[in-house]
This record gives C-alpha cells, sequence and structure tokens, in this order.
C-alpha cells in the first residue's frame, strides 16, 4: 500500500475567505449578532461554533447558527472559492507514487466535499468536523505519514499522530509561528511540495535500503 498524506482544506487547498466573509456577515444581519465576517475569514480554522462563541453568541442559540451557516454555505461560498496554488498538484505529486490523499478538515463534511467535486481536486478520503489534535484520530485510521496545513492547530494534529508536520504559510499563522509549534517543513506556498516530497521519498529510500 502507497503512502498516504493528508491536507487540511481552508486555506491549504483552498481560498474560502470571499465567502466566509460574506456568509458570516449575512448570519449576523440576520440573528442581530455582532457577528464579524472580516475577521473570521481572516482567522479560518478552529471550528465554526468556537468562531461563534468568540464573537458573543450565546450558547443556547449556536445550534441555529450553525445550522443556518451550512444551508447558507452551498451558494454563497462555494461558488467564489478558488483553489490555491500548487494545490492540484500537490494532490498528483502523491497520486503520482501510488500514495492516497486524505483531507481532514474541520469544516462540514458535505461542504467540504461541495468544494472538492466544484474544483476538480483529485482527494481519495475526506473526514470533516475535526479540530487540532482531533485530527489526530483519522490520521492515524488512515495511516497517514504527512500531514499538510496553514494553521498551528494541523502542526499539533499531525505531531499528535506521529506523521511528518507540513505547515504551509497560506493561512493566518506565519512561517515562525508554525516552527515554534514543531512544523518540520514549512512551505511558502503548495508550490514548493511536489519536490519536497520527492526528496522526502528518496531520503526514506535510502535508509530503508539494507
Amino acid at each position: 500500500m502507497g503512502i498516504t498524506v493528508g491536507f487540511d482544506l481552508d486555506m491549504t487547498l483552498i481560498d474560502s475567505r470571499p465567502g466566509m466573509l460574506v456568509a458570516m456577515n449575512t448570519l449576523g444581519a440576520e440573528s442581530g449578532l455582532p457577528l464579524d465576517g472580516e475577521h473570521f475569514a481572516a482567522n479560518l480554522g478552529p471550528p465554526l461554533d468556537d468562531s461563534l462563541r468568540g464573537f458573543g453568541a450565546p450558547e443556547a442559540r449556536i445550534p441555529a447558527l450553525v445550522g443556518r451557516f451550512r444551508e447558507l454555505y452551498p451558494d454563497v461560498v462555494v461558488p467564489v472559492t478558488i483553489a490555491l496554488p500548487g494545490a492540484a498538484e500537490a494532490l498528483r505529486a502523491v497520486h503520482a507514487v501510488g500514495g492516497r490523499t486524505l483531507v481532514v478538515t474541520g469544516k462540514y463534511a458535505p461542504n467540504a466535499k461541495l468544494h472538492i467535486d466544484a474544483l476538480g481536486l483529485e482527494v481519495d478520503e475526506l473526514v470533516g468536523e475535526l479540530w487540532s489534535t482531533g485530527k489526530a484520530e483519522a490520521l492515524k485510521e488512515h495511516e497517514a505519514r504527512v500531514y499538510v496545513g496553514d494553521h498551528i492547530g494541523d502542526i499539533l494534529g499531525a505531531r499528535a499522530a506521529g506523521a511528518v508536520a507540513a505547515g504551509v504559510a497560506t493561512g493566518p499563522c506565519s512561517r515562525a509561528e508554525l516552527l515554534a509549534e514543531g512544523a518540520d517543513v514549512v512551505f511558502d506556498s503548495l508550490e514548493e511540495f511536489p519536490a519536497w516530497f520527492t526528496r522526502l521519498l528518496a531520503e526514506e529510500a535510502v535508509h530503508a535500503a539494507p
């Protein structure tokens, strides 16, 4: 069985910020709550309910707010989301050596799949609604040897799973923050992933040789 490589979704494979901003502001207008779409879109990563709590949403209203956000999502967020530079090529680099690609995201899985299908991303497995060290559960289940993400929560998840922790500085966390959390490597973008991945496999082959 080939190597499995995991990827985060928002701000790792895709840029969903424009739609996220509109969706959160729409939810705020509908609910009468001070929900800040710009802040939300600039800090993607944590679960939606945590973000809503951060905006002061009453606990009793959070389930309904989450439900409404998910209803808005397909029409508001998906059509204006783009793949980040190098995303498709990174996935293809894994498949080129007989590997499997896995997306582990904090996002609601049905909406995550809409992005993957809309953008034609070559993803073999998708697991949603996992965050930070909670991602280790799926990474270990699928025996992922590498996990790539843009947030320090992704680095924590990779390390908890015993996977190579690869950061990409396309999200809210800087290169320095990702390295400080224990990233083994940090890319400026996923355009750097294929060459690094080739080197990783070559080094592993050398170490495995008798």
